[in-house]
């Protein structure tokens, strides 16, 4: 039996889908959405529509908790580095990732297991 989840949106069970009415003919009712996986907000929601549902009713409490920036952030040589990947790579005698500075457009190779790395966050040439 596969795990299914729940949608988070606070008020996905007052929309009216087919999807959504369960229960035996003159008892029906109007339930949260249940799938194996969802394709918005991380994974946690059914639709944009619920997504904003969430965001409107704990947004502000949310941000608060994970920090409100009150300070505008900078992009700056040192933190302008991101991955990139070459999706039209045909060539195999060379690397297709990298990591590129979007300020300087200076570009260095990664292998694939620095791309695929989450915490990887530059190839320092050293």
């Amino acid at each position: 039996m596969s795990n299914l989840t729940l949608c988070q949106g606070t008020k996905c069970h007052t929309y009216f889908t087919k999807d959504r009415v369960k229960g035996t003919k003159g008892n029906k009712t109007n339930q949260t959405r249940r799938r194996s996986s969802f394709y918005y907000g991380g994974s946690n929601f059914c639709s944009t529509r619920c997504q904003d549902d969430w965001f409107n009713d704990f947004g502000d409490r949310a941000i608060n908790h994970f920090g409100r920036l009150h300070e505008p952030k900078h992009l700056t040589e040192e933190n302008a580095w991101v991955k990139d990947y070459d999706y039209n790579w045909n060539d195999s005698t060379r690397s297709n990732w990298r990591s590129v500075n979007k300020i300087t457009k200076e570009r260095r190779p990664l292998t694939e297991e620095q791309y695929r790395d989450r915490n990887y966050t530059i190839n320092t040439g050293e």
